[in-house]
């Protein structure tokens, strides 16, 4: 009875053991899980930097600066916002690929980084980074001046038929998605446009403004000001409903027929592959729950942004999506420099 009762003792000791161990690692894989992160890590101790590929003024820089306001308090340190311009986006994604993976660079990555490598512009794909979120998700916008002859899209493309080559299409950028939305309509309707690349969208409106070019094909979040102060006016929007930015400007398929379902941007955000996870998690963490800032809600969609957030997962599938579309459209709209 002596032995078996030591045995006993003994076992109960181990057990007790094995079963502390356990509930300290399943407190620590689950506690907090839209929180802080992980209790041992000591980050951030110093400011972040947030790339943007693209110039001041535009839906990716409007979102960007919001959002990092809206995340700071989550992380309890200052975020800036950096225009890195440049080769259409090319530039400012590169310099996030190759930064520190030690979570001090996000880049803000838009669409264009699953097109530049198709065409030949970026020597890097999607993979040279790890996301952490997507935040929004916006359609083309065809715009011209108010005091443009035009009064709907039909008239625009009727236009651009009589007189090929001659109708002025500005554009984030040669290859950014608004490029290939132009460059889909001249195929779908048969015109020709002369595409004016610039560092973004924000500087593409601005000539717009300026008489430079004739049309854009961005964001209604990049035109919706002037839009509204009757400076501008938008002739369609190229989605399956009409924008609530611009509630009263028809789409495209409900004016002419035609409906490209790749017309749009999406942004979000990521940092180097070699980033360590507990890092891009509470990063991760804190960038979500500033997507949810009322402040930052309220900012999207008084400038006409779109608001769709996906985890890091998530993202991940529409960037391998994103890059898998491109690479077969691209050589096929015969925009391939590869």
């Amino acid at each position: 009875m002596k032995q078996i009762t030591r045995k006993g003792i003994r076992s109960i000791w181990i057990a007790s053991g094995l079963v502390v161990l356990l509930l300290i690692g399943i407190g620590y894989q689950y506690s907090d899980p839209l929180g802080s992160g992980p209790s041992d890590v000591d980050f951030p101790k110093k400011p972040i930097t947030l790339i943007v590929p693209y110039a001041a003024g535009g839906g990716t820089d409007i979102t960007a600066r919001a959002l990092a306001k809206a995340t700071e308090k989550w992380l309890s340190q200052p975020i800036v916002v950096v225009n890195r311009t440049g080769g259409g986006g090319s530039v400012g994604l590169m310099e996030g690929a190759n930064a520190k993976g030690d979570g001090y660079t996000v880049t803000f990555l838009p669409a264009e980084l699953t097109t530049l490598p198709h065409l030949g512009l970026l020597p890097i794909t999607y993979e040279k980074f790890k996301p952490i979120a997507q935040t929004n998700f916006d359609p083309s916008a065809i715009t011209v001046r108010a005091e443009a002859p035009w009064q709907t899209v039909n008239e625009l493309f009727d236009y651009a038929k009589a007189h090929p080559g001659e109708l002025k299409m500005g554009n984030a950028g040669t290859g950014s998605i608004w490029h290939l939305a132009a460059v889909t309509l001249e195929r779908e309707t048969g015109v020709k446009f002369a595409h004016i690349p610039f560092e973004g969208a924000g500087p593409a409106v601005s000539a717009l403004m300026s008489g430079f070019v004739d049309a854009v094909p961005v964001s209604p979040a990049e035109v919706k000001k002037y839009v509204d102060e009757g400076k501008l006016r938008t002739l369609a929007i190229n989605a399956d409903k009409r924008s609530e930015a611009l509630p009263a400007v028809p789409t495209l398929e409900e004016q002419t027929g035609i409906y490209v379902d790749f017309t749009s941007t999406w942004r979000g955000l990521a940092v180097p592959k070699d980033t360590p996870n507990e890092i891009a998690e509470l990063l991760a963490n804190a960038f979500i729950k500033g997507t949810e800032d009322a402040e930052f809600r309220a900012s999207m969609k008084m400038n006409g942004l779109g608001l769709l957030v996906k985890d890091g997962k998530e993202f991940a599938k529409q960037l391998k999506e994103s890059h898998d579309l491109f690479a077969k459209m691209i050589p096929e709209l015969g925009l391939s420099r590869k």
